[in-house]
């Protein structure tokens, strides 16, 4: 049984909860000059989990993210009769029979309400997937009309969304699939992970006006060649996966360099110095995007023995800059630019409406709560640095949004954060790593 889960009296795996509470953001009262070690990437981990399950004997996966997200994930595959063994430190992941029935808690995560219902199409049985009353909300319906396309069954009442039941039959058999994606690239890599396993392989082109985070499809991508699938990727906006079986691996899982976001973020804030230990030379996560970002923000950047070392500049400069490719780096950029000495513009990220909640509406209304002038367009932020004072900031159930209110909360005094434990979704112990850096 993985870590962090308990079965229930009907034998259903159940996240144990945590109550919501305020947080008392602390101030910090000097510099920041600190080395820490991030967690494994959640979109790392949560791609491997698939992978491992669908491919021939065991896979090990070192060091994985252990988060809300990740553990949902883990625990839907056990759901499905997955094996996943937990010695500690690592992961050990055996596919098992694919069957149900089984009932799968996605919570509020994408990458689960997307990357598992194309694994249940594979089992032989009855799949019912439910969640958070936010996972209601998001959209889901390209990945339900791409499996429809190629041979699945699933009951949604024509919602296109969570709850719904997918009745598996064993098998895929794969083919053409039209889809748009612009609402997230997820809907693309949730076909691609399954594809090796289909009958025919699957074609996959996105039709849409836009496509959103693509360094995460190429993160699938790499992924995939890594378990041993060919790709063809050659066409832009068309991916090809051939049928093919997938090699067991041993997997060593990088660190999400996006959670690394508000601790490099300190630094610049509080005119000091974060390192972030073993920060990858090169990357398919959209996090390694900070190096660029809080360059062009005044910071000082530059691998070091340790890993990558983010330090105060003479200033904090507003940005104007297309986030659409980054966008779950956002909040935390959003929350430095109110802090910044000029004006900014974020723009490309009206897809981050369709987040763990409304992140523009949100983002603004907090900020602006807090004294600060963001002013909301339909794909964009314009921020106007303004003095800012202390208050309660809103989370919306969204991990990020935590995390920016943090950052305030380090040089403006008296901010609150509603609901610190949301960040348990993707940093299992951020209050902690947070303390660690203060107290450094």
């Amino acid at each position: 049984m993985v870590d962090g889960y308990r079965p229930s009296q009907t034998g259903k795996v159940s996240m144990v909860s945590t109550e919501k509470q305020h947080w008392a953001a602390p101030v910090a009262g000097c510099a920041i000059n600190t080395v820490l070690k991030i967690p494994g990437s959640k979109s790392v981990t949560n791609r491997a989990l698939i992978l491992a399950t669908l491919a021939d004997g065991t896979s090990n996966l070192i060091g994985p993210l252990r988060s809300r997200d990740t553990l949902l994930m883990a625990a839907g595959l056990q759901a499905l009769g997955v094996q996943v063994e937990d010695d500690g430190s690592d992961w050990k992941i055996t596919r098992g029979k694919l069957q149900g029935p089984a009932t799968v808690d996605v919570g509020n995560a994408g990458t689960v309400m997307r990357f598992l219902p194309p694994v249940a199409a594979l089992a032989i049985g009855t799949i019912f997937f439910d969640g958070d009353p936010r996972s209601h909300e998001r959209p889901i319906g390209p990945v339900i009309s791409g499996l429809r396309a190629i041979g699945a069954t699933i009951n949604d009442d024509g919602r296109n969304a969570i709850p719904m039941t997918v009745e598996g039959h064993g098998s895929l058999r794969g083919g053409e699939i039209s889809l748009d994606a612009s609402a997230s690239s997820q809907f693309v890599s949730a076909m691609l992970l399954v594809a090796p396993a289909t009958q025919d392989g699957i074609t996959i082109r996105h039709i849409g006006t836009s496509l959103p985070s693509t360094p995460h499809i190429n993160m699938t991508v790499k992924m995939l060649r890594e378990f041993g699938a060919i790709v063809d990727d050659s066409e832009v906006n068309v991916w090809r996966v051939e049928s093919g079986s997938l090699l067991s691996q041993t997997m060593v899982i990088e660190p999400d360099l996006s959670n690394a976001a508000p601790f490099l973020a300190a630094a610049l804030v509080t005119g000091g110095s974060v390192t972030i230990q073993d920060w990858p030379t090169t990357t398919t996560q959209p996090g390694d995007q900070l190096r660029n970002l809080l360059k062009i923000m005044g910071a000082n950047v530059e691998f070091v023995t340790e890993g990558l070392r983010v330090s105060a500049g003479e200033t904090l400069a507003g940005i104007d800059f297309d986030l659409h490719d980054v966008g779950e780096l956002t909040p935390v950029i959003a929350a430095l630019c109110a802090l910044a000495s000029t004006k900014s513009l974020l723009r490309g990220i009206g897809h981050l409406r369709l987040h763990e909640t409304d992140r523009l509406t949100a983002l603004a209304t907090e900020i602006n709560r807090l004294g600060g002038k963001v002013i909301e367009g339909p794909d964009s932020l314009e921020i106007h640095p303004q003095p800012l004072h202390g208050g309660l900031f809103h989370t919306y159930d969204d991990h990020r949004l935590a995390t920016a209110g943090a950052l305030i909360g380090l040089v403006v005094p008296g901010v609150e954060i509603e609901n610190i434990a949301t960040t348990q979704k993707t940093l299992p112990d951020f209050v902690g790593l947070w303390s660690t850096m203060l107290e450094a």
